[in-house]
């Protein structure tokens, strides 16, 4: 069976007003990622590598183009409406973690199940805790957590609505080799043993490599990277 496309973007393009007048972060892009798939964002800082996630997730709004998230068209939402998508679909990782300070590490978990109105809130945040082996950390703070088990908290909190799609900006960028093993394997699993669409910007080239696909972006212009052969061009302009 054909799996279906759970993200297509058909010539999006991002501009922003400065000083200097417009600047156009991203030229306009269009391609699909296939539901289970995972696909690395690679590129330099500031080449729009994070603007171009934010809008998938649809944390920000395009500039002319259309974003369409296991088909639904997302240019026609308000920002209510791309909420509830996002509550139903999607999971994002910061790179900084963004934990509230204040929760205990199973009640940030609990926060985007009870937001989106899940009846199992509680009992999911343990579940998905055990499931990065933190069960033995429920009660604690993020200020009594090490980076990797704030980052292992932030990928449970993003899972604990089952989205359909994974978002993660940077998600081993603050961790150490250890951690950054641990928080890599725990991605891949949940790519391939529960099907979810993962979509990662990395510096990050042993990462990225791991991906299915790996998509560059350079001064805002994305193109697909494809492993070297004789045979081969090693890359196509995507958009």
């Amino acid at each position: 069976m054909t799996p279906t496309t759970m993200i297509k973007t058909n010539g999006i393009s991002k501009t922003v007003t400065t000083t200097q007048g417009q600047l156009q972060i991203l030229k306009p892009i269009s391609f699909e990622v296939k539901a289970g798939e995972s696909i690395a964002i690679v590129g330099a800082s500031g080449s729009g590598k994070s603007t171009l996630l934010s809008l998938l997730a649809g944390l920000d709004e395009v500039s002319e183009g259309e974003i369409i998230i296991d088909g639904q068209a997302m240019q026609n939402m308000d920002e209510e409406q791309r909420a509830q998508l996002r509550g139903a679909k999607v999971g994002f990782i910061f790179q900084s973690f963004m934990l509230v300070q204040s929760l205990t590490a199973l009640e940030n978990i609990m926060l985007p199940a009870e937001i989106a109105g899940h009846d199992d809130a509680k009992q999911r945040a343990l579940d998905i805790l055990k499931l990065v082996g933190l069960d033995h950390r429920a009660s604690h703070y993020p200020n009594q957590l090490s980076g990797g088990e704030q980052q292992r908290v932030a990928i449970a909190r993003a899972l604990s609505h089952k989205p359909k799609i994974l978002f993660a900006d940077e998600p081993t960028g603050n961790l150490d080799a250890a951690n950054s093993d641990k928080i890599e394997k725990l991605l891949f699993e949940l790519n391939q043993n529960s099907h979810t669409t993962l979509v990662l910007v990395t510096h990050d080239s042993v990462l990225a490599s791991k991906c299915q696909r790996q998509l560059h972006m350079q001064a805002g212009e994305l193109t697909e990277v494809f492993p070297s052969s004789p045979s081969e061009q090693d890359a196509r302009q995507v958009g």
